[in-house]
């Protein structure tokens, strides 16, 4: 499984794990979830909730609440298919709730794990939260010493642009020391109710 299907199994299986939902809305929790800049097309979900199903995680219902309209259409309308959890997709969606290796401190994977926080136990949290920062510490170290070494061969909008990044990372390793201390001190986030 490629790392981007398997971050969208997580989504889908954490989106589903509070509610059933059809297909368009579920796209739509998606691209909430993930950012614009990691939109899933319906090209992308639809192979992905059919593998889902397929592995036993989810099932589909078709016209749920109405048993008496046909499968295959509503006043002439295909009908819609809501998605829901099978008992062995809360138990898979438990599992990688679970997981806190490196996996889950990269870029792409981190944003997903921190989005079910909430559902999170307070150890992998820790653990997610402290592999992330060690990881942005040491691209931070690389970042540092690859840019004092080109410095004078950068034009001012390339030296800018690397002096933006910097800042970027630097910024998040403060936001995760500060998720750190609240989750080490057991106090609530910032503007928000406790863990």
């Amino acid at each position: 499984m490629s790392r981007r299907s398997g971050i969208l199994e997580f989504a889908v299986l954490g989106l589903l794990h509070d509610s059933p939902m059809h297909g368009y809305e579920l796209r739509k929790r998606l691209n909430v979830l993930l950012g614009s800049f990691r939109a899933f097309s319906y090209g992308t979900l639809y192979p992905c909730l059919k593998s889902l199903v397929a592995q036993g995680y989810l099932m589909e219902e078709k016209n749920p609440g109405d048993p008496y309209v046909p499968a295959t259409a509503i006043n002439g309308k295909r009908s819609k298919i809501v998605y829901r959890l099978t008992p062995e997709g809360k138990q898979r969606f438990e599992e990688l709730l679970s997981e806190s290796g490196p996996d889950a401190w990269e870029d792409e994977q981190f944003g997903v794990h921190f989005a079910f926080f909430g559902q999170t136990d307070r150890a992998v949290r820790m653990r997610v939260l402290e592999g992330r920062r060690n990881r942005l510490e040491e691209r931070l170290e690389r970042m540092r010493s690859a840019l004092a070494k080109t410095r004078e061969r950068l034009d001012r909008y390339t030296l800018e642009l690397q002096r933006h990044g910097l800042e970027s990372v630097e910024r998040e390793v403060r936001w995760l020391n500060e998720l750190i201390e609240t989750e080490r001190g057991n106090r609530a986030p910032r503007g928000g109710d406790s863990p």
